[in-house]
C-alpha cells in the first residue's frame, strides 16, 4: 500500500513538473512582446492581411462581445465588418509565462470601439490572456481572451 502511494505520488509530482512554468527567456520575451504588440496594432489599423499572418488557423478567442469565436474566418470576418474595430487600442503586457513551444501573454487593453462597433465611443479597460504557440517554425497567437473590466467604485 505504501509503495502503491509512493508512486502514485510520484507520477503526480513528475506530471505536475511537466507542465511547470520555464525559466524567464528575455530574448524570447521581447520577440513574443513584438508579436503582441503588432497583433494590436493591427487590430486597430483593420488590418486583415497582418492578423492572419499572426493567428493560428485554430484560433479561439474568448471575445468581450461574449462570444467564442472558433474560426479565424469568422474573426476576421467580424473584423472586416466592423463588429471588432476601435479608434483606440493600447495594449500592456504586464506577464509572460514560458512553456515548451508556448509563451502566455497576461495584461491590460484600453480600447474605445468605433461607431459601428458594440460599445462606440466608450473608454473600455479590459484583461487579456493570449497564448503564442511554436507551430511549423513560428509563433501563432493560438487562443485569446478578453474581458471589459466593469467600474470598481
Amino acid at each position: 500500500m505504501l509503495t502503491r502511494l509512493m508512486v502514485g505520488s510520484l507520477l503526480f509530482f513528475a506530471s505536475v513538473c511537466a507542465y511547470a512554468q520555464g525559466p524567464e527567456n528575455p530574448v524570447l520575451e521581447e520577440e513574443i512582446r513584438t508579436l503582441d504588440m503588432a497583433h494590436a496594432a493591427a487590430i486597430l489599423k483593420g488590418d486583415v492581411k497582418a492578423l492572419d499572418e499572426l493567428m493560428d488557423d485554430e484560433v479561439t478567442v474568448n471575445h468581450p462581445t461574449n462570444k467564442i469565436v472558433k474560426e479565424k474566418k469568422e474573426l476576421l470576418e467580424m473584423i472586416r465588418e466592423g463588429v471588432i474595430r476601435y479608434v483606440a487600442f493600447d495594449r500592456y503586457p504586464e506577464e509572460f509565462l514560458f512553456f515548451d513551444g508556448m509563451v502566455v501573454v497576461m495584461g491590460r487593453e484600453i480600447v474605445v470601439p468605433a461607431a459601428s462597433a458594440p460599445n462606440a465611443g466608450k473608454k473600455l479597460q479590459r484583461r487579456y490572456t493570449n497564448a503564442w504557440m511554436k507551430k511549423d517554425g513560428k509563433w501563432r497567437l493560438t487562443f485569446r481572451h478578453a474581458n471589459n473590466v466593469c467600474d470598481q467604485k
